[in-house]
């Protein structure tokens, strides 16, 4: 009786067994698959340019004439406004070069004086001898013997002497004048000099460098190659300058006025800046174009000589649908439907940024796609979809 249990009782297990494998194939998970959702965005594509900060402008500051460095008044770091005092020469000679200067303007004024009274006496004599050749020359008129010819003669040269007289005594007041013209401008010019023995600052800004102390010999710098040592160095920094090398491919889209993005990552800040000017010419030997912005600085946060990052924007694309650019190979993208099976679709790419990339057809908002994963996933597999990044 037991030996006829015995298959039975084996077969009733071996079946136990084959349901419990079968019911933990079934009970497997299915493949977890990174997605994006389909959304609309704007796009942008854009240039990073790397550019130093450069003062506004900046500029050695010469004496216009030579002396001896009697006071200067400021020093490294110090802050400037336009025409404010940096520093006096002392300059012994030039006080007496003015004295001069006035004393010969004084001596003219003189002399013109002089030659007024030379003309007024000389008029007066010319007067005088015209009166008496007329009346001589009324007489003999009326009566022809009565006078003698040669007292008429004498008259007569008289007249044309004084005359002469007059026009010299004119051409002397003429010359005189002149020489007050002279004896001003000379005048003016050391006192134009004597001015110059004061240092002022050409514009408002910083002094960077102090070249001179006090007592220093300083040179006249009257040449822009010259050899004189200056006094100090000025530079404006309330407005920086970036000087950009622009590639040729993006010269046609750089206009005046556009407003750039400036990263400076020493402060881990943003700035904005202008396109005030570039050379409208590209250079053979680099194939760019030299590109300035300009940047506000007004707080004095950005110092000359730091580097910085201006965001160059070369096209964009309002309310764009886009995807990651790791959803799209070889212009296709795994879509996963609603019940989870993957499908395979072709897309048309339009702009491609840093991270996203346009879809132009193929694909709707709101769809998911596969994101790197296309070397794991087929057409028809079901998968369980997870936000990529989760």
């Amino acid at each position: 009786m037991k030996s006829s249990y015995l298959p039975v009782v084996l077969t009733l297990v071996l079946a136990a067994g084959c349901s419990r494998r079968i019911t933990e194939v079934n009970a497997s998970p299915l493949p977890v698959a990174p997605v994006a959702k389909a959304v609309r965005a704007d796009l942008a594509r854009q240039v990073v340019l790397t550019a130093e900060f450069r003062p506004y402008q900046e500029v050695d500051v010469h004496a216009k004439v030579a002396g001896y460095l009697k006071e200067i008044y400021v020093d490294i770091g110090d802050r400037v406004t336009y025409n404010q005092l940096l520093g006096v020469l002392e300059i012994p000679e030039m006080a007496d070069d003015l004295q001069r200067a006035k004393a010969a303007k004084a001596l003219s004024d003189a002399n013109v004086i002089r030659a007024t009274d030379e003309l007024r006496r000389a008029e007066s004599a010319h007067q005088l001898a015209h009166l008496s050749y007329t009346r001589l020359a009324e007489v003999i008129k009326q009566r022809p013997n009565l006078v003698a010819q040669q007292e008429i003669d004498d008259a007569e040269a008289g007249d044309s002497g004084s005359e002469a007289q007059v026009s010299a005594a004119q051409a002397a007041l003429e010359a005189a004048k002149h020489q007050v013209a002279v004896s001003q401008a000379d005048q003016q010019k050391i006192e134009t000099l004597s001015d110059y023995a004061r240092i002022t600052a050409p514009f408002t800004g910083v002094i960077t460098r102090r070249y001179a102390d006090t007592g220093a010999m300083i040179q006249a710098g009257t040449a822009s190659q010259t050899q004189a040592m200056p006094v100090v160095r000025i530079s404006q920094d309330d407005v920086l300058r970036l000087v950009l090398p622009a590639p040729e491919s993006i010269v046609p889209r750089i206009h005046l006025g556009d407003t750039l993005e400036v990263r400076v990552p020493t402060l881990n800040r943003s700035f904005h800046g202008k396109v005030q000017r570039f050379s409208e010419e590209v250079s053979l030997a680099t194939r760019t174009m030299e590109t300035e912005v300009d940047v506000p600085n007004p707080n004095l946060v950005l110092v000359p000589g730091m580097y910085a990052e201006v965001v160059v924007t070369i096209e964009r694309r309002a309310g764009a649908l886009a995807v990651p650019i790791e959803a799209v190979a070889n212009d296709t993208v795994l879509v996963v439907t609603p019940d989870g099976v993957v499908e395979e679709r072709q897309v048309k790419t339009g702009l491609e940024t840093e991270n996203q990339v346009e879809i132009v057809s193929g694909l709707h908002a709101g769809e998911l796609v596969v994101v790197g994963g296309h070397a794991r996933f087929r057409a028809g597999q079901r998968v369980q979809p997870k936000p990529a990044g989760a």
